[in-house]
Order: C-alpha cells, then structure tokens, then sequence
C-alpha cells in the first residue's frame, strides 16, 4: 500500500544561498504522507512516533515540483513502519519562470519512520491514559 503526493516548492520555502530549502520542509511533507497512508490503512490518522533513518541525497530548491511517497513497509499490532521518498520531478530552468519536467525524477530524501494507531479496543492513541476525559485532564 502507497500514496503520493505532489507539491510545487514555492520560491519563498528557500532559506539557503542557492535557492535552497532545508531539509525539513521535505520531513514535513512525510508526515502529511504518513497521515494520509493511515487514514487509507487504518482509517485514523495515527500519531508519528519517529525516524529510524533519514537521508538527504540530493537539494530541493524553490521553484521545484516535488513528489513524495508514503509506503507501508510492515504493520505491528498498532505500530506501522513507513518508507518515504522525496522525489524532484519539475525543475525552474532559470530566474524568468521557466522550468521543464525532469526526464528522471531526482531522489532527494529517503526516510523510515514509525507511527502508532490507537488500540482498536479502546481507541485510545498509543501511550495515552485510558482514563482522560475528552479535553484531556485525568478524570
């Protein structure tokens, strides 16, 4: 199971001489991945408990259209380890707005991380008391 996502890099995401973005502007699209492969898995959104491994191979610059990969690696009882890639697939070719669909997308980021959804008993998100109310306080 997968799900893509595409996104133009606004030039404004740029923090870097170069035209470059950082490295979490990529993270942050993982997430949003993340949650849309549990939702389609699990039918929740899940909760990110972390990245085992996180590789940055390649920049991402403003201008770019990227796309990112969210694939479902293996599934515990609540736990779901989750491979990510970020892909370049559109490039801005130079500063008046052109730009040119990459011949091959360029591998930018690779990821593994894990995310949690709640027991399917309870409802209750991994690590959370079981005796909260709904605002959050202990009951």
């Amino acid at each position: 199971m997968k799900v893509i996502h595409q996104r133009y890099v606004a030039y404004s995401e740029a923090h870097y001489a170069g035209n470059l973005v950082d490295g979490a502007f990529g993270l942050a699209l993982f997430g949003d991945a993340g949650t849309h492969l549990a939702i389609v898995t699990d039918g929740h959104e899940s909760l990110f408990a972390g990245y085992s491994s996180v590789e940055f191979l390649a920049p991402v610059r403003g201008g770019d259209v990227v796309e990112v990969e969210a694939r479902l690696a293996a599934k515990g009882n609540r736990s779901r380890t989750i491979d990510f890639e970020l892909r370049v697939i559109a490039r801005a070719t130079d500063a008046t707005g052109r730009a040119e669909v990459l011949d091959e997308p360029i591998v930018a980021t690779r990821a593994r991380g894990t995310g949690v959804v709640p027991d399917h008993r309870t409802d209750e998100p991994a690590g959370l008391p079981q005796d909260h109310d709904r605002e959050g306080s202990a009951a």
